[in-house]
């Protein structure tokens, strides 16, 4: 395999852990609500409705359900927005993390790029999660929020500050679950990787480090 980047970028949920979205389908039924609903309500005003306002940290866990339960009310349904936010516990997916062990074994530099609510945990199976990156970038700590462009030049800033020498955005891989996160990274110049299946996600990238993710043998 011949590498095409240098340096790979993050998402965490529905990349590294399992997709919220069809635990947010499984609500949806359980509460007899259309299926679709969150996510709808997710992309109408991205930009400043109550879910993008609380990964910016503009509103705490109190103020987040009460808007996002108005902004349903506006639609025409109820719904609880704590079991949403119940939903976003997906669970770790383990090839992903032997790929990211993997890269950092070979030197890469390596970024996480979360969009959340709160600031993660350094402790248990997720601090040593984080400790496999040379930068960590959440939202919540920003006060910015993918897709801000913003958010993006920063993951950039704090990987080179980490790794000791400049990390363009041609020289590294972007993987994210959704489309209009990868978007600005792609404006960048990045390459980007919409993670669908895992497997499929992994081969590209393999291609594009010059890695083999795929066979990685181990826990």
């Amino acid at each position: 395999m011949s590498a095409r980047v240098g340096a790979v970028v993050f998402d965490l949920g529905g990349v590294i852990t399992e997709s919220p979205m069809p635990a947010f389908t499984a609500y949806e039924a359980e509460a007899g609500l259309p299926e679709g609903l969150i996510r709808r309500l997710n992309s109408t005003d991205p930009d400043t409705n109550a879910w993008a306002r609380y990964e910016r940290n503009e509103l705490d866990a109190a103020g987040f359900v009460d808007a996002f339960e108005a902004e349903a009310l506006a639609a025409g349904h109820r719904l609880d927005a704590r079991r949403v936010l119940a939903a976003l516990a997906g669970e770790v997916r383990p090839e992903m993390v032997r790929a990211v062990r993997r890269l950092r074994d070979a030197g890469l530099p390596l970024a996480l790029l979360s969009n959340n609510v709160a600031p993660m945990e350094r402790t248990g199976r997720l601090g040593e999660l984080l400790e496999l990156f040379d930068a960590v970038v959440e939202s919540s700590l920003e006060g910015v929020r993918k897709p801000e462009p913003e958010i993006y030049r920063r993951a950039l800033t704090r990987l080179s500050d980490a790794v000791g020498r400049p990390v363009e955005a041609a020289d590294c891989a972007y993987l994210d679950d959704l489309g209009i996160n990868l978007k600005p990274a792609r404006a960048m110049g990045m390459h980007t990787i919409k993670v669908v299946d895992p497997a499929a996600a992994l081969a590209e990238l393999s291609e594009v480090v010059g890695l083999d993710l795929l066979t990685v043998a181990g826990p």
